[in-house]
């Protein structure tokens, strides 16, 4: 079942991923540097619009306040980290590790600690008193075998329905889809005056609009038990579900799709298509890149059947074992974590703080109501499939597979069985 807020640890963190071993080789507790610590290289996907924006004004933050170290940004282009995941992996087995590398609290983590790629970071939670300072229940979920790997920087919100208010009055529109039934009757309008119903972009982005219609469709409860096991795939409310995605899917430029996430929302800001289904990164990008104002220019809405849910990421970095500047990547690490370093970061990344001490005050717009929903004790939290939080990389892997697949054929039931079977193998 999804939690509240301070339930957030039960958002896929089960027993299977606590019980990894704490193989870290290099762990230790007491985080002194080692070698020339006169710079730092920090390996993220933050390069593209509305993210290299962030990630700018944190490095600046952190520059100030350590003027003698040289910061190398090693970022790789590609939403989702697509791409860099990729380096980054040849990168740990060759031990050739940056001293920092960004990851998807959650699972995503779970086989790094295991095959002994990152350190344990405890000592620098309590040494800067970040269990005090981020929510009890995050820090429950990243917390594995008693030991923390990561520090996050933002909380965002993968459920999201961005839409052009323009484009919805000028279609005789009046309020976005609550469901997505609703949803398809409208795009049989939209279609009508040749307008794309939904844009789409690379695999990633086809991922993340599939766990929402899966939430839309199946409600929090059943949407989190695909991931513990608890709901069959081939169960027929779950065959259901993915039905409505094969036929959401037929409504949107799936043929055309955009090379990312940021030119598939160009298509909704220039009313080629009425809506997109992205997390509220598109928040930064929208206000920052664009130049566009909130409200008027661009808006949201929960994604179908999901309004009072909180479809939760969160972005973090870690030391890695063997980092060659270890006690400058501590200090970026600290940045991280730090209250600066997040009012900074996120106003301009579209995503709210992880702590729970920021600046309200520099959150507007959507992002204010987004800190309200995050900190309101009746929200329902739920866990994301395509930004790491769910499935290990291994399930999340043949998913993906599986998907690129289904996409093309459409085929439902092929589908949910090959998810099935992975998550036997994977679990």
């Amino acid at each position: 079942m999804p939690y509240s807020r301070r339930g957030v640890l039960a958002l896929g963190m089960t027993a299977a991923l606590f019980a990894l071993p704490a193989c870290s080789s290099g762990a230790n507790s007491n985080g002194g540097g080692s070698g020339n610590d006169k710079e730092v290289e920090v390996f993220s996907w933050w390069v593209g619009a509305g993210e290299k924006e962030g990630l700018e004004a944190m490095i600046a933050d952190f520059t100030k306040k350590n003027s003698d170290i040289k910061f190398n940004n090693a970022g790789v282009a590609g939403g989702a980290g697509t791409n860099a995941k990729t380096v980054l992996a040849t990168r740990l087995q060759a031990k050739n590790p940056p001293d920092s590398y960004q990851v998807h609290a959650g699972k995503e983590l779970a086989s790094d600690i295991e095959a002994g790629y990152v350190e344990d970071l405890t000592y620098l939670y309590e040494r800067e008193g970040w269990k005090e300072k981020f929510p009890k229940g995050l820090v429950e979920a990243i917390t594995v075998g008693g030991k923390l790997y990561s520090v996050p920087v933002n909380i965002h919100r993968s459920n999201l329905l961005w839409f052009n208010p323009a484009t919805l009055q000028k279609a005789g529109i009046a309020a976005p889809p609550k469901t997505w039934a609703e949803f398809l009757t409208q795009a049989a309008t939209l279609k009508s005056k040749n307008v794309t119903a939904l844009s789409i972009g690379p695999g990633w982005t086809q991922k993340h609009l599939l766990e929402n219609v899966l939430l839309g469709e199946l409600g929090a409860d059943m949407y989190t038990g695909l991931w513990d096991g608890s709901v069959d795939w081939k169960s027929p409310k779950v065959i259901a579900a993915l039905s409505t995605y094969t036929k959401v899917l037929g409504f949107s430029d799936l043929k055309s799709a955009a090379a990312d996430w940021q030119p598939a929302l160009d298509k909704v800001v220039d009313g080629s298509a009425a809506y997109n289904v992205m997390g509220d990164w598109a928040d930064g990008y929208l206000k920052g890149a664009k130049a566009l104002k909130f409200k008027t220019g661009y808006d949201v809405v929960a994604t179908p059947g999901s309004t009072g849910v909180y479809n939760f990421l969160s972005d973090s970095f870690t030391l890695p074992v063997g980092a060659p500047h270890k006690g400058a990547a501590e200090k970026w690490l600290v940045e991280c974590g730090s209250t600066e370093g997040q009012d900074l970061f996120n106003p301009q990344k579209g995503s709210v703080p992880a702590r729970i001490d920021a600046d309200k005050s520099k959150y507007t717009d959507y992002l204010a109501a987004a800190l309200a929903e995050w900190q309101n004790p009746q929200t329902k939290i739920v866990g994301s499939l395509a930004h790491g939080v769910v499935a290990n990389n291994a399930w999340n892997g043949e998913i993906d597979t599986a998907l690129q697949i289904f996409v093309q054929d459409t085929n439902v039931g092929k589908f949910a069985d090959a998810v099935a079977k992975a998550y036997q193998a994977n679990k």
